[in-house]
């Protein structure tokens, strides 16, 4: 049984890549600076490291989800947004 049902692009596979390096990189930050105490942001949520890639990740998500919706392609835009957004959470959230 081939994966040719689905639609593997280079952008797909890079999506699945980044995701897998940023689940990578947390957990090998965990090993060399184990605990990352939660800390209260602006959104007035406790939030570990973990915490806040999953918002970065979920937000990201919508971002680019509206930018389809409003503008289309190309994503350059809403990829622009979304880093914005990612360096938002992991400073102030």
């Amino acid at each position: 049984m081939g994966l040719s049902w689905m639609a593997w692009t280079w952008p797909t596979a890079a999506f699945f890549l980044f995701i897998a390096a940023a689940i990578a990189t947390m957990g090998i930050w965990e090993v060399f600076e184990p605990g990352g105490g939660p800390r209260r942001g602006v959104f007035g949520l406790d939030t570990t490291r973990g915490d806040r890639l999953f918002i970065t990740l979920v937000g990201s998500a919508f971002i680019f989800l509206g930018w389809l919706a409003f503008y289309g392609t190309p994503l350059w835009g809403g990829l622009a947004i979304a880093i914005t957004w990612a360096v938002f959470v992991f400073w102030k959230v």
